[in-house]
C-alpha cells in the first residue's frame, strides 16, 4: 500500500481558523538561557523538494512537503522547550530548559496554533483541531532526534513519521460552499511527558473539505471504521444543503486511501417553507419585529448513542417515576430523568444550564452533568457569559438535532428578554399570547402565533397566569387543529436537582440563554402561576426543560 511521505506539508490557515495566522503560530514564551539549534529533516525526504517551495499533495504518490516558515514544536524532559522555523532546507530556532542526555522530541502539528499558550519549561501538553482543510492539509507528524541533546551541540537530525492518513473523498453536491463531513477524530492532544499523541473527536467530528464536486483529499486521524452515515452526516458549510457521508474504513497512521469515500450533499435544507423540526407558527421576539419558529417538541438526549432529538409530540416529556415531590409522570416509556448518567440508554430532557456537550469552558458541560456546584456551569468558564457569547457552543442548539435537519448550529435558546416579549409584550392580531391548558392529559401552556385566528378554537382565560391548567382541556384531535395553525405547547415537565426530580406534571420550567447579575445564578424562564410567566432566577445546576427556536429568515 502506498504511504504518505515522511515529510509533511504546511497548513495555511483559512476560514474559521483564519485568526491563527502563521505570524501568530509561535504562541510561546521562552524562559531561561536559550540555545539556537538546527534540525535537518532532509534525510527523511522521499522525492520531495528541498528548496522551500510548496508541493501540493500528489494523489499518485501521497507525497507532501514543507514550505518556508513552517514550524515544529520541541519538547524535552516532558515539557515544551521551544519552536523551530523552516528556512527552506533546515528548521532553526531557540530552545531552553532542555534535558541533556536524552533525545529531543519534535512535533509538526500542521501549523495549527495550539489552544494552549506554550511556555518553555512549563507547558506539559497541547492540542490542535484540524477541522478546516479547505485550502491546505494539516498533516501531523512527530519524531525523536537521532542524537541525544547536549548544550554544546547545535545540529540535530530526525526522521519525521506521519501520525495521520491521506484519504480521498468523492463529492457530489448542489452547493457552491465548502463541504462538511462528520464523525471523525479531528483533535490531537500531545502529551510531552509521555511523548504520545491522542486523537479525539471535537464536537460532532467535523472535517471541512474544499467546495465543489469531484475528488477532495483530506488528512484524517487514526480511528475505527464508520458505517455509512444518515442524512446530515454531510452538509454544506453555509447550511443550505444536507446529505450523507459514505462508509469509512479503519484509518491508520501513514495510511493512503485512494478509493474515494462517497459524499452526497444535494438536499435543500430550507427554501421558503418551514424548517425541518419546526412548528409553522411565527412568534415576534422583540420590538424590532424579529420572529422565530419553535421546535416541534422539548429537547431530549440519549447518552448511550450521543443523540439529540426533539420530542415526537409537543406534549411529550420524560419526567420521573420517583419524583421528590408530586406524582410520578412522563409520556416516554422506559425513560426517567432520575437515571441520568453518561451511559444511560433512556432519554433525558431536564438539563443543567449550558450542558450542550461541547467543552466550551465550563467544568460541567455534559448533558448528564449532575454536579451540585453552580460554579461548574459557567458558560465558557466565566460567570458573566451568556450561552450565545463566544463560540455559541454552550447553547444546546449548536448540536446537530437528529430530527431537526441534523445539522450543527441551526437552533438556539431564547434569551430572557425574548421569552418575556413572547409572553408579555408582543401584540398578536388576536390579542392572545398564551393560555394554560391540559393537552392530551398533560398540563402546560399553549403559545399562540402572531397571526392566530381565535375562530379556529376558543380558549378560556387567555393571557392569565393565575388560573388552573384545567380551564382549557384539549383533546388530541382538537390539538391537531391548533398545532397545524402554529400553536406551541410547553408541557409541565418539572425540574431536577442532581438525580431527584420535582413537581413532575405540575410546574413548567424552561431555560433561557441569559445569565443574571454577577452571582451564581442565571435567568431561567420559569413558567408557573407563582411567578406569573416572568423571568425568574434559577440555580445553574438545576435541570430544566429546553425548547429551542430558529430565526425566521
Amino acid at each position: 500500500m502506498k504511504r504518505i511521505s515522511t515529510i509533511v506539508m504546511a497548513l495555511a490557515l483559512v476560514l474559521s481558523l483564519s485568526q491563527c495566522k502563521k505570524n501568530e503560530q509561535n504562541n510561546a514564551e521562552i524562559q531561561g538561557e536559550a540555545v539556537t539549534i538546527t534540525l535537518d529533516v532532509s534525510g527523511a525526504l522521499s522525492g520531495s523538494a528541498t528548496d522551500g517551495s510548496r508541493v501540493v499533495v500528489n494523489p499518485n504518490t501521497g507525497t507532501v512537503n514543507f514550505e518556508n516558515n513552517d514550524q515544529i514544536i520541541v519538547a524535552s524532559g516532558g515539557k515544551y522547550v521551544g519552536t523551530l522555523t523552516y528556512n527552506g532546507s533546515l528548521f532553526t530556532g531557540a530552545i531552553s530548559n532542555a534535558t541533556e542526555g536524552y533525545p529531543l522530541q519534535f512535533y509538526f502539528l500542521g501549523n495549527v496554533t495550539p489552544a494552549e499558550t506554550l511556555t518553555s519549561g512549563v507547558t506539559q501538553s497541547c492540542s490542535v483541531v484540524i477541522s478546516d482543510q479547505t485550502e491546505h492539509l494539516p498533516v501531523i507528524s512527530a519524531a525523536l532526534s537521532n542524537e541525544n541533546y547536549t548544550a554544546s551541540m547545535t545540529d540535530y537530525t530526525a526522521h519525521l513519521l506521519n501520525k495521520c492518513a491521506l484519504v480521498k473523498f468523492n463529492v457530489t453536491t448542489a452547493s457552491e460552499a465548502a463541504i462538511c463531513v462528520t464523525g471523525f477524530n479531528n483533535k490531537v492532544t500531545v502529551n510531552f511527558a509521555e511523548n504520545t499523541l491522542t486523537n479525539s473527536k471535537e464536537g460532532v467530528g467535523i472535517i471541512t473539505l474544499p467546495a465543489g464536486n469531484g475528488e477532495k483529499w483530506a488528512i484524517l486521524l487514526p480511528q475505527g471504521a464508520l458505517e455509512a452515515g444518515s442524512m446530515g452526516t454531510a452538509y454544506s458549510h453555509d447550511f443550505s444543503y444536507t446529505g450523507t457521508r459514505g462508509a469509512v474504513p479503519v484509518i491508520v497512521e501513514n495510511g493512503y486511501l485512494t478509493v474515494g469515500i462517497p459524499v452526497f450533499v444535494a438536499t435543500e435544507v430550507h427554501s421558503g417553507g418551514v424548517f425541518t423540526g419546526a412548528i409553522n407558527g411565527k412568534f415576534t421576539i422583540n420590538s424590532i419585529g424579529d420572529q422565530v419558529y419553535f421546535s416541534q417538541g422539548n429537547l431530549q438526549y440519549q447518552a448511550s448513542t450521543n443523540t439529540w432529538k426533539f420530542a415526537d409530540n409537543q406534549w411529550d416529556y420524560v419526567g420521573s417515576q420517583n419524583p421528590g415531590y408530586g406524582n410520578p409522570g412522563g409520556t416516554i416509556t422506559g425513560s426517567d430523568n432520575s437515571n441520568i448518567s453518561s451511559t444511560y440508554s433512556g432519554w433525558i430532557d431536564l438539563f443543567g444550564w449550558g450542558t450542550s456537550g461541547f467543552n466550551h469552558g465550563a467544568i460541567s458541560y455534559q448533558p448528564w452533568s449532575t454536579s451540585n456546584d453552580d460554579n461548574e456551569y459557567y458558560a465558557y468558564g466565566d460567570i458573566t457569559y451568556n450561552l450565545y457569547d463566544q463560540t455559541g457552543q454552550a447553547d444546546w442548539g449548536y448540536n446537530a438535532i437528529s430530527n431537526g435537519s441534523n445539522l450543527p448550529n441551526q437552533w438556539r435558546t431564547l434569551t430572557s428578554d425574548e421569552w418575556n416579549y413572547v409572553f408579555n409584550t408582543r401584540s398578536p392580531l388576536s390579542g392572545i399570547r398564551y393560555a394554560k391548558a391540559v393537552v392530551n392529559d398533560v398540563k402546560g401552556v399553549v403559545l399562540l402565533p402572531d397571526d392566530w385566528n381565535p375562530t379556529i378554537y376558543t380558549l378560556n382565560n387567555t393571557n392569565e397566569a393565575n388560573v388552573a391548567y384545567t380551564v382549557n382541556e384539549i383533546t388530541v384531535i382538537d390539538w391537531s387543529i391548533l398545532e397545524s395553525s402554529g400553536a406551541v405547547f410547553l408541557p409541565a415537565a418539572g425540574y431536577r436537582f442532581r438525580t431527584s426530580v420535582y413537581y413532575v406534571g405540575s410546574e413548567v420550567h424552561y431555560w433561557s440563554a441569559s445569565y443574571v447579575y454577577d452571582d451564581s445564578f442565571v435567568v431561567a424562564y420559569q413558567l408557573s402561576s407563582l411567578y406569573g410567566f416572568n423571568p425568574h432566577m434559577a440555580s445553574r445546576k438545576q435541570g430544566n426543560s429546553v425548547r429551542l427556536v430558529r430565526d425566521v429568515e
